[in-house]
């Protein structure tokens, strides 16, 4: 049996909606876009939603609507993946980098607070494998070092205090606190991409609270002439008689979401609950099967409930060749499995940057027994139990 490790749950109506897509004449942005940022919007209870093309953009612009460039710095974790840091150096605000806590994947708040100076204008948690981070712990530290803040725009000054713009790339569909993930963060970032629990293939959405004296339609305006070259009328305007004209307001990207990825994004959100609990069917039987031979990371608690995006394990005792090597054990057995996530220290470009990883001791012991499991909607009973009897085997064969 060969288990690949993340496919697309795509079915009939996802296809159907992406035909209707290209049928309807529209697609690159137009109304399906629209309405899928509108049915994002009552997803996470906010009042509205950036569709574009990745997470990345949705992080990226999160930070220039925020005001935020050179002599800036933002704050993220060691431990996730490139983008939740490029993002800031393609601002041209200065990285700063800081350890998880001991046996975690998430941010320290701890060393968030010790990292905070008068530069500081945004923090970017990671919610890892669909797991959020702590955010009541963040925004503890970040009140309470708001004597250290300068805002340097009215959008900084109305939210009056470090921004946190959450990662929330593996977390669709979570709730922290009984609040749904896209209504915690100051602002929030969706992945849609094509191993995501919910994708449009490629995409993203960027979505944000309220904020006193801002007005959120302006917000969202400032995101639509971010993604579209800053200009003033996109192509679903442009049609209405005699509205051709438009204007340049900036030179700026090229990142929107097109109709044909909107169509699918439509059709998985409504069968997002579905797939969703497919998921936690999925971790319940792993969870079983692997207590006390896996250090595993729980999805589901009274403080949070996960999406059930990845399933990270760590192997006790393990070193990294010993981990390497079971992973290709596995593999033999037609298993496929991955690792989550290389600390960005140890990756060539943040090595260029200064960063040095034995500065963050912390995520590189989560890093060199972790293993991720296949964990999809489409797995059925027979592949679950065929992971786990690979696992288990591979990991005699050590004893």
């Amino acid at each position: 049996m060969k288990i690949p490790f993340s496919p697309p749950d795509i079915s009939e109506q996802d296809i159907a909606n992406v035909v209707d897509a290209l049928r309807s004449g529209w697609i690159t942005t137009g109304p399906k876009t629209k309405q899928l940022e509108k049915d994002l919007s009552a997803y996470c209870g906010t009042a509205h939603t950036a569709c574009l093309n990745s997470a990345t953009a949705a992080l990226e612009l999160s930070l220039r609507v925020l005001g935020i460039g050179p002599g800036d710095e933002v704050i993220t974790s060691a431990y996730t993946y490139t983008a939740s840091c490029s993002v800031i150096c393609h601002v041209g605000a200065t990285p700063v980098l800081i350890d998880v806590d001991e046996g975690s994947y998430h941010m320290s708040a701890a060393n968030l607070e010790k990292a905070i100076t008068p530069k500081t204008k945004a923090v970017i948690p990671v919610d890892i494998g669909g797991v959020p981070a702590d955010y009541d712990a963040i925004f503890s530290v970040l009140e309470g070092k708001k004597d250290l803040f300068t805002p340097a725009s009215d959008l900084q000054k109305a939210i009056g205090r470090v921004a946190v713009v959450a990662d929330a790339a593996h977390s669709v569909g979570a709730t922290y606190k009984g609040r749904q993930i896209g209504s915690v963060a100051d602002f929030t970032c969706f992945s849609f991409h094509a191993v995501k629990n919910l994708t449009t293939a490629e995409g993203g959405s960027a979505t944000w609270l309220d904020f006193p004296g801002i007005d959120g339609e302006e917000i969202y305006r400032q995101f639509m002439l971010l993604s579209l070259h800053g200009q003033t009328k996109d192509a679903l305007s442009k049609t209405k008689l005699g509205a051709w004209e438009y204007d340049i307001v900036s030179p700026a990207y090229k990142c929107n979401m097109t109709d044909i990825l909107a169509g699918l994004g439509q059709s998985q959100l409504e069968r997002y609950p579905q797939l969703l609990a497919e998921r936690r069917s999925v971790v319940a039987r792993y969870d079983a099967a692997f207590a006390g031979k896996l250090e595993i990371m729980p999805h589901y608690t009274g403080e949070y409930q996960s999406s059930g995006h990845l399933y990270l394990t760590r192997i006790p005792g393990y070193s990294l060749e010993k981990r390497n090597a079971l992973i290709e054990r596995i593999a033999e057995k037609g298993v496929a499995t991955n690792v989550h996530y290389k600390p960005l220290p140890l990756l060539s470009a943040y090595k260029n940057l200064g960063f040095d990883i034995a500065d963050y001791p912390n995520a590189y012991a989560q890093f060199i027994n972790e293993m991720t499991l296949p964990l999809y909607s489409t797995l059925t009973d027979e592949q679950v139990e065929y992971v786990i009897a690979a696992v288990l085997q591979s990991l005699e064969e050590d004893v």
